[in-house]
């Protein structure tokens, strides 16, 4: 029997402070498996640190976690592939555990979940505390799911994730939008807690909270709206509804009254949003079809790479 390869993924930029240890406990924990570090133009030698410490160092020259992501997605070939930060945050102890999810088929991908154990205790940043209740709260109620922990940059996937996964994002909404994809195409997710700390004095977190915390949710809208098309627009949809009857009703109250209409641009007005509501809602009919027609040719996709 074919022994299963893992790779274990590290984007990483200037992570000097703690990079040496978490390759070392990765290595430790996946004995078998290959070690990846991925630099993505660090200033403060993280890259010589990965390489002295035993990690296959590689490079990403355009700036952003997601471009990281899109790399090694493309260039690594494995059966297992294990996602993690170089912050020395995420515990090497769960990664076998995790592993072993994707390879026995239980799992696509496996979700190092934060936010049920030690996140709100651990970490120092209240705005980001709340950005992660937020995304979930959205994801979760968009997407009809329940998933715990959507942020989470500790995640097991399988080859047929990472090999079918278009990759559009270019910074630090790629974990949002892995999320997103997989509920979309039913892959089998699974979510175990996971034991997080905090980053080790002299290492700083590179995610902005309002910066990075809107494009976040600039991706979500757009998600929402090209997977789920027919309720994006049928909720735009309603809203020009009610703007135009709102409009029309004073119009409509004085013709029955005097049998004339004096109130013309408010008529007009009104009539035009309910016309761009009738096209919103036709829009959405037919963006639907087309989404679920994508769905179809993934499926099929995906059976060409088996």
């Amino acid at each position: 029997m074919d022994k299963k390869k893992i790779a274990v993924l590290i984007p990483c930029y200037n992570e000097s402070v703690t990079i040496e240890k978490v390759v070392k406990d990765y290595k430790k924990a996946l004995p078998d498996a290959d070690i990846y570090v991925y630099d993505n133009n660090s200033k403060d030698g993280t890259d010589k640190i990965a390489d002295k410490a035993g990690a296959i160092v590689r490079y990403e020259y355009r700036q952003g976690k997601g471009n990281v992501v899109r790399s090694m997605f493309r260039e690594i070939d494995a059966d297992c592939y294990l996602m993690i930060d170089g912050d020395d945050t995420y515990p090497a102890e769960s990664a076998k555990e995790m592993c072993d999810l994707v390879l026995s088929g239980k799992a696509d991908m496996v979700i190092g979940d934060r936010l049920s154990s030690t996140y709100f205790k651990e970490n120092k940043r209240p705005f980001h505390n709340l950005g992660n209740v937020m995304v979930r709260f959205f994801i979760n109620t968009l997407f009809t799911a329940k998933v715990k922990d959507i942020m989470t940059g500790y995640r097991a996937f399988s080859k047929d994730f990472v090999k079918g996964f278009p990759v559009l994002s270019k910074g630090f909404e790629i974990e949002t939008e892995m999320t997103i994809h997989a509920l979309d195409k039913n892959y089998k997710l699974v979510e175990i807690p996971i034991e997080y700390r905090d980053r080790p004095e002299g290492s700083v977190s590179k995610l902005n909270t309002f910066k990075d915390g809107f494009k976040v949710l600039m991706m979500i809208k757009t998600l929402f709206k090209e997977y789920k098309p027919r309720i994006f627009f049928n909720i735009l949809s309603i809203i020009a509804f009610v703007i135009g009857i709102v409009l029309n009703i004073p119009p409509f109250m004085e013709y029955f009254k005097t049998g004339l209409v004096s109130k013309f641009p408010s008529l007009i007005v009104g009539g035009f949003f309910i016309v761009v509501g009738l096209l919103l809602m036709i829009t959405g009919v037919i963006l639907e079809v087309i989404a679920k027609k994508h769905k179809q040719l993934y499926e099929l996709y995906l059976n060409t790479l088996r």
